[in-house]
């Protein structure tokens, strides 16, 4: 009987600890999900070469800001499409408003989420300039680059990752 009592404490213990880590668990799903898009983008993971250059171009306390910003945001698989050396060259500080520009190039005033871009021919971006969207067959893409991962929604905007980085005209 001793052991059968011990056997179900050690469950609900188990069981306990299993139920904990579930609910802290969802909790930072929560919380990141309260991430901004810089922050966003660095627990990603993938965005280790996007976040470099944003550094170099004095952009992550924009992109910290309030927003809402839309950031169509290349992964650093659509970075090293780039020929050799050129983002080693972009993160020169001499290049440093050419980097802004195509930075800048990538980010949409607001928040616009994957159901109004779809709607979309075009959209002016903070750089200046607008990128054109088009949709065929259920891909979208912006400018050359195909939409590859829709609506990360962060505190401050939403983010679409691309599979190429987006260069002004």
């Amino acid at each position: 009987m001793r052991e059968n009592f011990k056997c179900m404490f050690v469950k609900s213990l188990t069981l306990g600890a299993v139920l904990l880590g579930l609910t802290l668990g969802s909790g930072m799903a929560a919380a990141q999900g309260n991430r901004d898009i810089v922050d966003t983008a660095v627990a990603a993971g993938s965005f280790q070469t996007l976040a470099k250059a944003l550094g170099a171009a004095g952009l992550v306390g924009t992109l910290k800001g309030a927003g809402p910003f839309t950031v169509f945001a290349p992964t650093d698989e659509a970075f090293a499409k780039l020929p050799a050396g050129t983002i080693a060259e972009l993160l020169k500080p001499e290049n440093k408003q050419k980097l802004v520009a195509i930075l800048t190039y990538h980010v949409v005033p607001g928040k616009v989420m994957a159901a109004q871009v779809v709607n979309l021919s075009s959209a002016k971006t903070v750089n200046g300039q607008s990128v054109t969207i088009t949709t065929e067959g259920g891909t979208v893409m912006v400018d050359n680059a195909k939409v590859i991962k829709t609506d990360i929604v962060c505190s401050n905007g939403v983010i679409h990752v691309i599979d190429s980085v987006l260069m002004p005209k």
